[in-house]
């Protein structure tokens, strides 16, 4: 219930960081620290993102100003940029890591009937994709990606529902994007959509074998015989639907089963593509409309490096630069829940923007997002603030 806290506080205090204490304890993170706690630095990162800060003394001036705030904020004394950079450079970025797989189980169910997910399917839908974030290698030595330059590299998946992150790991740039899929659990009867990036036999037969479905666009080399056609309905821009074996130097040992290849022309651009897919019941049509849908995870590593900070770092250590991606990632999976449980139409820029201006207010979080408590919807009905579920 609202007494009068600072949006910011309300923001914080919707979570629940007795869960942030918990991934705290898993890693000691308390070890040899005197007054500036874990809570604190996360307080502060997170402030800085919701605020959209440009550095460290950035975050320090802005909370410095604010001093007789900073008490009902969550921290207990005031900070220097000292003190926070330490906390960045030193202590493990693990804790932060915990706590973004926390709220990434808070968000999914709150995404799962999430109505821009268009196709009528109800299979578990997800893209896998990575992106590179480039690094100075003379400041971030620790990160070779070339000779001259350095890059962290971000593999994800993410449930298409929602655009909802659901696991997620940090490598160097150096690292090949089809070994993430080594580390992903697959689930009984989901859809995995990727590029061709990630396009390896072995690997799609442990999809296969997972009784999990995926779809993947096939390289022009790839070598295989056709074992029979499908009559397919050109209007809707399917070409051929076809189910073939693979021929190529060791492929057939790799995977030995049926596959489903499909041709599809976008009438868009006139572009021509070729899936590979191991369902073979779903209509060709839908396959190339799933892998249409994969482009929301670029659209997803777009957003969050537009509108987040994760360009410019606030320290030069790996446990730095993790630890902020991290915070990133909380702050994005905040807005999201809030989101949901407010039911606000708003998309999550309008309510960072929104955000970034209000942390010092002490406007409750139902009004903040709703004009004289009434939000017009997409139609331009007007709907009433609903009460907070918390």
């Amino acid at each position: 219930m609202h007494q009068g806290k600072y949006v910011f506080s309300q923001v914080m205090e919707h979570l629940h960081l007795y869960r942030f204490d918990q991934c705290v304890e898993r890693y000691d993170g308390h070890r040899y620290v005197k007054k500036f706690s874990c809570r604190e630095q996360f307080l502060a990162l997170a402030f800085g993102q919701l605020s959209h800060r440009e550095s460290l003394r950035d975050v320090v001036t802005c909370l410095s100003a604010q001093s007789s705030k900073a008490y009902h904020l969550g921290f207990k004394t005031l900070i220097s940029r000292s003190t926070l950079a330490e906390a960045n450079e030193k202590r493990d970025w693990h804790m932060y890591w915990d706590f973004a797989q926390i709220l990434i189980k808070e968000a999914r169910p709150l995404y799962i009937d999430d109505d821009s997910f268009s196709l009528d399917l109800k299979n578990a839908c997800y893209a896998i994709d990575s992106t590179s974030i480039d690094l100075c290698l003379a400041l971030f030595a620790w990160s070779p990606y070339t000779r001259n330059s350095g890059a962290i590299k971000m593999h994800t998946v993410m449930d298409l529902r929602g655009s909802i992150p659901t696991c997620i790991d940090l490598t160097s740039g150096k690292v090949n994007d089809v070994k993430f899929l080594d580390k992903i659990v697959f689930e009984k009867g989901a859809f995995y959509i990727m590029d061709r990036g990630y396009l390896d036999f072995a690997r799609l037969r442990t999809i296969h074998r997972s009784e999990a479905f995926f779809v993947t666009r096939a390289k022009n080399n790839t070598q295989f015989e056709r074992r029979y056609s499908h009559d397919v309905d050109k209007d809707t821009g399917v070409l051929c639907d076809q189910a073939i074996f693979l021929t190529g130097h060791n492929t057939p040992q790799r995977y030995p089963d049926t596959l489903r290849r499909i041709k599809y022309r976008d009438t868009t651009n006139g572009h021509v593509y070729a899936f590979l897919t191991n369902n073979m019941s779903v209509s060709a049509r839908t396959i190339a409309d799933l892998y249409k849908h994969r482009w929301q995870i670029e659209l997803f590593f777009k957003w969050i490096k537009q509108h987040l900070k994760i360009k410019v770092f606030w320290g030069h250590s790996e446990s730095a630069v993790k630890t902020q991606i991290c915070v990133a990632l909380c702050t994005y999976l905040i807005v999201a829940i809030l989101k949901k449980k407010l039911q606000i139409r708003l998309s999550i820029y309008e309510m960072l923007q929104i955000l970034s201006v209000s942390l010092f207010d002490k406007t409750p979080l139902v009004e903040l997002f709703f004009e004289g408590g009434i939000q017009k919807d997409v139609k331009g009905s007007e709907k009433a603030a609903p009460t907070l579920g918390f």
